[in-house]
């Protein structure tokens, strides 16, 4: 099945009203949700930090996989596209587990720096759901919890572990293969090995390979999309 050929079949499937976006008068249709959900989970695998959450756009389409079932149960057993209309769902699915569970991932590693980062934003802007602030937060608890119990068994000096040993922080100058949504000029290149910058231009649809920390701005403003 070709790109065109799935890309149809989605459209098909995801044959719906429009849906709400934030309570706002924008409309988006199920289609454009799953575009949303599919750009944002090759960004979250591709980044090294983690990336705003799109819970809001996950949940939406949760329902939406629910309504395309219901839609599938009135087929024939026997049409052929009720399992490739089945395949579909499952890619869909896959999508999306893969998305929260790389986000998870993330919060694992990355969690004292993640908190600590989160505690800067406000409300409006923080980069956790709700549900993986709480799992963090109780990650970390754990993760004390059972440092201490170590630690009580080790030497007296060598009881104490500094929040400072804990913190693993993503490398932000590490590379990224991106393509460019649209023409971006005057981007600045940090060269780290050479100690220097570079300003260079991205042309609309061109692709890069350059350090995730010049980029992480055009990222986040959907200028430039994570491959």
């Amino acid at each position: 099945m070709n790109t065109s050929e799935v890309a149809e079949l989605e459209r098909e499937l995801l044959q719906n009203e429009d849906l709400d976006e934030d309570d706002n008068e924008e409309k988006l249709t199920a289609q454009d949700v799953l575009e949303i959900i599919e750009k944002a989970w090759l960004n979250e695998k591709f980044s090294p930090e983690i990336l705003p959450h799109k819970t809001e756009y996950v949940d939406c389409m949760l329902e939406q996989i629910k309504y395309m079932e219901s839609n599938i149960s009135f087929l024939q057993s026997t049409d052929i596209q009720v399992d490739i209309y089945k395949f579909e769902l499952e890619r869909i699915r896959y999508i999306i587990t893969s998305y929260l569970r790389c986000r998870l991932r993330k919060i694992e590693l990355y969690a004292f720096y993640v908190l600590e980062q989160e505690t800067t934003r406000n409300s409006e802007d923080r980069y956790l759901s709700d549900s993986e602030l709480k799992f963090a937060v109780e990650y970390i608890q754990n993760l004390d919890i059972h440092f201490d119990s170590i630690l009580k068994k080790m030497p007296w000096n060598l009881q104490t572990l500094e929040d400072p040993n804990k913190r693993i922080k993503p490398n932000m100058d590490s590379y990224v293969f991106l393509r460019a949504n649209k023409s971006v000029s005057n981007v600045i290149i940090k060269d780290v090995f050479e100690n220097r910058e570079e300003e260079v231009e991205l042309l609309e649809n061109s692709q890069h390979l350059l350090p995730y920390s010049s980029v992480v701005m055009y990222i986040k403003d959907k200028s430039v999309q994570l491959l």
